[in-house]
């Protein structure tokens, strides 16, 4: 029957594949992580298996059978092209050679013998939050959403679709490059990014950002801190909880942070003008109170205009440990609907 159908979302990463299944009706039937190991470093051939194997997986764990299955949602770590391809150059959770250039989406969709939908997975997690929010009237708004990670993702929604780009690099947030006069404190270096440029988004809301740039400044600024004398990544990761426990300078470290997407969300309000902004990532798997304080001060440094102002919405990414599979599921959903 017409209303039995379902997709299989698939979200790879460089440690664990999370899998869901999205039925016709739009109901999600798994509402928690359902991981195995992802097996990127041993290569593509094996990866593809597992993420074969995450499929079968959820499709055993909900008693769907297979042949329900109209269509896959895939999303991975970026760079990679709107098609799936990893970048030529390699990434962060692709760096073997075998991986340049390698076009994964086809790969799993000949391994599977199914329809592979693709997105990066700051998009697939910016689509699950566009319509998590705005449920049926999806189709009816925009949004961008910002990823705070090892880096900054993100994604562009429009009438509820994901905005690729011509080379499928539309969304990538981390690189649009923000004014730094009021953001850095005095004597404050400009902050680079690994991408090779100043002064850009993630150079400053990342955890990349706090290890080079962010957390060196400020113990110069705070004499004798605890973090001192640990190692600097160790000690970037450490930060989150510090600033959770009211530490001054961890809070000055995710205001700047804050700052630096509010700035980010100003520019997108000149050339997007969405109806609602997101924020996702480590930065709010937080408490209520200081996410709430992180979201409030993203809000205070977007400046919208006062007709802007009466209809944007800000908000977090809901489910974040599974959005990426989910905005997968429905990024499948939509594209093979009749």
């Amino acid at each position: 029957m017409p209303d039995t159908w379902v997709v299989v979302g698939l979200d790879n990463g460089g440690t664990c594949n999370n899998a869901t299944v999205l039925d016709a009706s739009g109901k999600f039937l798994v509402d928690r992580l359902v991981e195995i190991p992802s097996r990127v470093t041993e290569g593509p051939e094996i990866a593809v298996g597992a993420l074969a194997e995450a499929l079968e997986g959820v499709l055993a764990l909900t008693g769907v059978e297979r042949s329900r299955v109209r269509a896959v949602g895939l999303d991975t770590p970026g760079p990679a092209s709107a098609d799936g391809v990893i970048s030529s150059k390699g990434a962060t959770n692709f760096p073997q050679p075998a991986w340049w250039g390698f076009d994964v989406r086809t790969a799993l969709e000949e391994r599977l013998g199914l329809p592979v939908v693709y997105n990066n997975d700051g998009n697939a997690a910016a689509l699950y939050a566009h319509h998590a929010h705005f449920g049926a009237e999806a189709a009816e708004h925009s949004s961008i959403s910002a990823i705070v990670g090892t880096g900054l993702g993100g994604g562009v929604i429009e009438a509820g679709q994901v905005v690729r780009g011509a080379a499928g690099m539309a969304g990538e947030l981390g690189h649009v490059h923000i004014p730094m006069e009021g953001l850095l404190a005095e004597g404050q270096p400009l902050p680079m990014c690994n991408c090779g440029f100043g002064a850009d988004a993630e150079s400053v809301a990342s955890l990349t950002g706090i290890a080079a740039n962010l957390l060196p400044y400020w113990l110069t600024r705070f004499p004798g801190h605890e973090l001192a004398g640990v190692p600097i990544l160790e000690a970037a990761k450490l930060v989150r909880s510090r600033g959770e426990d009211g530490d001054p300078l961890a809070l000055k470290i995710f205001e700047q942070q804050a700052m630096a997407l509010g700035r980010l969300f100003t520019i997108a309000a000149n050339f997007t003008d969405p109806s609602a902004y997101f924020i996702g990532g480590g930065v709010v798997e937080t408490g209520p109170k200081f996410r709430e304080w992180f979201l409030d001060t993203v809000r205070e440094h977007t400046v919208l205009r006062e007709e802007q102002q009466r209809v944007a919405s800000f908000a977090l990414v809901p489910d974040l440990d599974m959005a990426g599979a989910r905005g997968a599921a429905i990024a499948a959903r939509d594209a093979s609907a009749p």
